[in-house]
């Protein structure tokens, strides 16, 4: 098939471009054409060839997790594939033609004599290629948000859950209890007793309940204790005595405390006011449980608000670098459970606080948390050290995972660079982390070997 330059103008890029370098792009390329399903090129091919796209349209497609995902798209009148001054080297997905395609190929080897001898399209290229890694940069940073997003959610739908279904148990276990107050209020309102007595009770029940004793003992121990004050509350005539231990316990009601209620109520009444104190107790244990539920659930909730600085303009602003990294301990504490790994926090005091971009920051503590949780066997030891170095603010991360091979270490910062299996990693994490760092004006370096890996985030006070 014969072109003219004017097929070519049909290109926007090239539509201003002089006749005789539209003549050289046709003198020096070759056309060819591709059929719906057919591939232009395959993964792993080197991209040693630019495409002037005439007609149809091709998708770019990489596999992930045995699934193919479009993650570009070569339409009609654009240019495509390698360009001067990419370093570029091979496909990372197949182009699949949607389209029945017409193309022009121009060899790599010519792209010397484009930039050497014709400037009106060396620049149409420049500028091509300065639009291809915007929007490059642009996706990269979308989709590391989006892959964190990703992980942060299910880690937040775990923690939130744990919280609302202890307040949900609490709740239906309060109203149950409540249910048995009429029965019991009608046996205590018939004890007769003096005002010395009441006193007596009074004061052992709220003195367990407003100075609630931190209860530590092992298993064994509180089976023991169990046994010994089930044995001493039948023994004093309390038939439902095996239903009413694990709560007296909970309070550190022992025998002691029991022999002072029944000193004061005496034998006969003595059953009906074990019965209503342990009924308050239940009472006072149910609302605790859904009260701490409460304040747990608040917390994360300030935790996502910290964490992605939701009520802030996005501009630097002067901020303690151990509120973003806390926030992020606390996103990720899910999967630090999951591996029971020991979090050490080092925070010097009055460490200055640098101007950062708040949420950008958080992005690059999740990375290396995550990366550090990630290469930690179970029972791992997490290390978080934060402090001042001259006009620096220094943060080391340390985990005592098996380390980075040391072939790897030049290469940990380079886009899609993974050492994680395929499907895990996008190799996109720490080319992040070193961009928003470097925006800061700020540097990263790692040390690595079996059994302690460092990373050091240097972020400049002024």
């Amino acid at each position: 098939m014969d072109f003219t330059p004017k097929d070519l103008r049909t290109i926007t890029d090239l539509s201003k471009l002089p006749e005789d370098q539209l003549q050289w792009i046709l003198d020096n390329s070759t056309h060819t054409t591709r059929e719906v399903g057919e591939y232009l090129f395959e993964k792993g091919d080197p991209i040693d060839t630019m495409y002037l796209m005439l007609e149809g349209e091709v998708e770019i497609r990489v596999e992930r997790k045995g699934q193919y995902k479009n993650v570009a798209t070569i339409r009609k009148n654009e240019i495509s594939g390698a360009l001067p001054f990419s370093r570029a080297t091979n496909a990372i997905g197949n182009g699949v033609v949607t389209r029945s395609v017409s193309v022009l190929l121009i060899p790599k080897s010519l792209f010397k004599e484009i930039t050497t001898r014709f400037y009106e399209f060396t620049e149409v290229l420049v500028h091509k290629m300065t639009s291809r890694t915007r929007e490059f940069t642009k996706n990269n940073v979308q989709q590391e948000k989006m892959m964190a997003l990703g992980k942060l959610s299910a880690g937040l739908a775990h923690e939130l859950n744990n919280p609302a279904a202890a307040m949900a148990r609490s709740a239906k276990e309060l109203k149950r209890n409540l249910k048995n107050v009429p029965e019991k209020f009608k046996r205590v309102i018939s004890i007769k007793a003096s005002p010395e007595q009441i006193d007596v009770i009074n004061e052992v029940l709220f003195e367990k309940i407003n100075n609630r004793p931190e209860n530590n003992m092992s298993i064994m121990e509180r089976t023991d204790k169990e046994e010994a004050l089930e044995i001493w509350l039948e023994d004093h005539g309390v038939d439902n005595a095996y239903d009413l231990t694990e709560t007296l316990l909970d309070f550190c009601m022992d025998t002691n405390a029991m022999q002072q209620i029944y000193d004061a109520t005496g034998d006969s009444n003595f059953p009906s006011a074990i019965e209503w104190i342990e009924n308050v107790l239940t009472t006072e244990k149910m609302v605790d449980e859904i009260d701490e539920a409460a304040n747990r659930i608040s917390s994360l909730v300030s935790s996502v608000k910290g964490y992605t600085h939701m009520d802030s303009a996005p501009e630097k602003q002067a901020e303690d670098l151990t509120k973003g990294i806390n926030s992020t301990l606390t996103m990720l504490n899910h999967k630090l459970k999951r591996k029971n790994i020991v979090v050490e926090k080092e925070y010097e005091e009055e460490v200055p606080q640098p101007k950062i971009m708040v949420s950008e920051m958080n992005q690059v503590w999740t990375n290396l948390i995550d990366n550090a949780i990630d290469a930690m066997d179970q029972q791992g030891h997490l290390k978080i050290h934060v402090y001042k170095d001259l006009q620096f603010v220094k943060t080391d991360i340390i985990d005592n995972g098996s380390g980075i091979p040391e072939e790897n270490l030049n290469s940990i910062f380079d886009p899609f660079f993974t050492t994680k299996a395929i499907g895990e990693g996008t190799g996109l994490g720490l080319e992040v982390v070193q961009r928003i760092v470097n925006q800061h004006n700020g540097n990263i370096k790692v040390d690595s070997k079996p059994g302690e890996t460092r990373f050091t985030v240097c972020i400049p006070i002024e």
